[in-house]
This record gives C-alpha cells, sequence and structure tokens, in this order.
C-alpha cells in the first residue's frame, strides 16, 4: 500500500516531530536533576527555550490539546 502526502505536509509532520524531540530532552533534563546534562544536551534545551520564546515551537502539552 502506497500513502502519497503533499511535501508542506511531510514537513509539518518532520517539524512537529522536532520540536516533540526537543521537548522530551527539556523533560528527560527536569526530571533528572542529579544527572548534569552534557553539553549537547544543554545546548539542545537552551535552543528549545529560544523555539518556544519565539513561538516558532510547541509544549507537547499544546502538541497534544492539538492533537486531541
Amino acid at each position: 500500500m502506497t500513502v502519497t502526502m503533499p511535501e508542506k505536509d511531510v514537513n509539518l509532520i518532520v517539524d512537529k516531530l522536532d520540536q516533540v524531540r526537543l521537548e522530551i530532552l527539556r523533560l528527560r533534563a527536569a526530571l533528572t536533576p542529579e544527572e548534569e546534562p552534557t553539553p549537547q544536551e544543554k545546548e539542545a534545551i537552551e535552543e528549545a527555550r529560544r523555539e518556544i520564546s519565539e513561538g516558532a515551537a510547541t509544549t507537547l502539552t499544546e502538541l497534544l490539546k492539538d492533537l486531541g
């Protein structure tokens, strides 16, 4: 079975998955405060915070609400 999707829909899905990945990294850092994040994780967390503050990303709660 083959499913065809417009490129804009694929890009939207990829963007949402990236946002979810960043949110998971943020949650992981918040839930394991005794574990010092790696420099790469710190950078990803800061990037996620910037994206959320700029409105370029969404929180997991908002995404779940949007997806119903």
